[in-house]
């Protein structure tokens, strides 16, 4: 099959590999019809090579139609439509039992001290081979397999997969009182997202602060008051609480994360460790604060006193600094974490009907071949042509 491989820093090439297959009596084998191309990539593409092999297969948000299931799935036939949660649970162990999938007691991987496997995202997740690829075998199918309508564009139910119970779980998370306020750091596809989620929950005011013009055209067009930070991040700060009676926004919501791209010492780390060997820059990588905190303390200073920060950007430094003065004091909530695919699902899947009050069908930018990929992760990365969201087509 042809397949989007990772190669080296800022390489990627789509290229042959051995077709999947069913390994275990749980799993099952899917043909995969759209996989997207998701913010969190750029991090491998960039910034976390030390936890990458060349050859590991990149990609976690499918959709496709089932091929064959192993002798314990019954709950999945052949020529059925599903989408594939970014990460791989059990379904049945306390952790999954209270909608924490992403902790799951079976599917941790121990070894790195870290959470559920997750399709395509490094030795830090398993190093389970991704959804960029035409076929994708599926752990613990029964669980990890979300049968959807087989009527409709495949972008109707794509973005079940991650974009959409992200930034679902963003907006629960952030506990936005009903006809509240929530800002929203980042208007890339899961901030976007996060501002659609938060007016259909029913927040008052939505504001969104990106650097990138195209994206906050696109976030106003559905009634988010944008702004460019990067001008004066002080002037953000101080015209978000003039609109919202001088307190600031309820909560705040941290879409940026991790920026895959690096900035000063974050930067810095970031080459050093590209050109370390592969055992000791991961040791670096572990241990040493990598992350550009611009975004977070920038919520940390925005939101109200007494309100949320909800982080969904993924950070991976080890030794960052924090306000905690300031965290303390001002008794801010601070709520983070990989979505939990499986959990919100129910609350979504009514929401893709045909009225579509999110958006899906239109979400995406682009819908390109696999052997589109590395250009479209090169002008992903540094924004280019109006690229807002990939959508692969095998």
């Amino acid at each position: 099959m042809r397949a989007v491989l990772w190669n080296g820093t800022r390489d990627v090439r789509t290229e042959t590999v051995p077709d999947p297959g069913i390994e275990q009596p749980g799993d099952a084998l899917i043909r995969v019809t759209s996989s997207g191309l998701c913010g969190s990539d750029l991090h491998l593409y960039e910034v976390l090579g030390p936890f990458m092999t060349p050859g590991d297969v990149l990609g976690h948000e499918p959709l496709g139609v089932v091929e064959e299931v192993g002798s314990d799935v019954v709950s999945l036939t052949p020529g059925q439509r599903v989408a594939v949660p970014f990460q791989i649970s059990c379904g049945h162990c306390p952790m999954c039992e209270t909608g924490l999938q992403t902790q799951c007691d079976n599917t941790r991987v121990e070894e790195q001290g870290m959470g559920a496997s997750i399709y395509g995202y490094s030795s830090l997740y398993g190093s389970v081979p991704g959804a960029q690829a035409e076929y994708l075998r599926v752990p613990r199918a029964e669980n990890n397999a979300v049968p959807v309508p087989d009527q409709g564009p495949d972008d109707r139910y794509l973005f079940l997969s991650d974009v959409l119970p992200t930034a679902w779980q963003a907006v629960r998370y952030a506990d936005v009182p009903l006809g509240g306020s929530v800002a929203v750091l980042g208007l890339g596809p899961i901030g976007e997202m996060c501002c659609r989620v938060a007016r259909h929950l029913g927040a008052g005011r939505v504001f969104g602060a990106d650097p990138v013009r195209e994206r906050r055209i696109r976030a106003a067009a559905r009634g988010t008051e944008v702004f460019d930070p990067a001008e004066d991040t002080d002037e953000f700060v101080r015209e978000v609480r003039d609109r919202t009676g001088g307190r600031g926004p309820d909560a705040v919501i941290d879409a940026v994360g991790m920026e895959a791209q690096g900035h000063g010492s974050a930067w810095l780390a970031q080459r050093a460790a590209a050109l370390m060997p592969r055992g000791a820059a991961a040791k670096l990588m572990e241990t040493t604060g990598v992350d550009r905190l611009a975004a977070f303390r920038t919520a940390i200073d925005l939101v109200r006193r007494g309100g949320t920060v909800s982080l969904i950007g993924v950070y991976g430094g080890m030794a960052d600094p924090l306000p905690m003065l300031t965290l303390f004091d001002k008794q801010i909530q601070l709520r983070m974490g990989q979505a939990n695919v499986r959990h919100w699902v129910p609350e979504i899947l009514p929401l893709l009907d045909e009225e579509d009050v999110l958006g899906v069908e239109d979400f995406a930018t682009d819908h390109l071949s696999l052997e589109d990929a590395p250009d479209a992760y090169r002008r992903f990365q540094h924004k280019e042509d109006g690229t807002f969201k990939v959508v692969f087509t095998p």
